[in-house]
């Protein structure tokens, strides 16, 4: 079934355009990952520090993949330092409605 996945980051203001450099780098392999729609990055022009990622993957067990790929790859320790507070994630699957 497919889904989408919403990141919401803060980041530390200082920080803001170093993790925008570090997205580029990082979001081409999730954006090929198999089963992975696609992968959008927003911010708000009043706090460019927050972020929000809107990924749509073909299912939960494709975005599980990823996400235990990138949890091997070190993807806290990476992010870490450039973040406030832990990331907020939600999960939304499609309704045919």
């Amino acid at each position: 079934m497919s889904m989408a996945v919403i990141l919401t980051f803060s980041i530390k203001p200082e920080r803001a355009e170093e993790f925008r450099s570090l997205l580029k780098r990082l979001l081409p392999n999730t954006r090929a990952f198999e089963g992975c729609h696609r992968v959008d990055v927003y911010s708000t022009r009043t706090i460019p520090a927050i972020s929000m990622w809107s990924k749509n993957w073909e299912s939960k067990e494709h975005q599980q993949r990823c996400r235990d790929w990138r949890d091997e790859t070190g993807i806290a320790e990476t992010l870490g330092p450039f973040l406030v507070s832990e990331p907020r994630i939600n999960y939304f699957y499609k309704q045919d409605i």
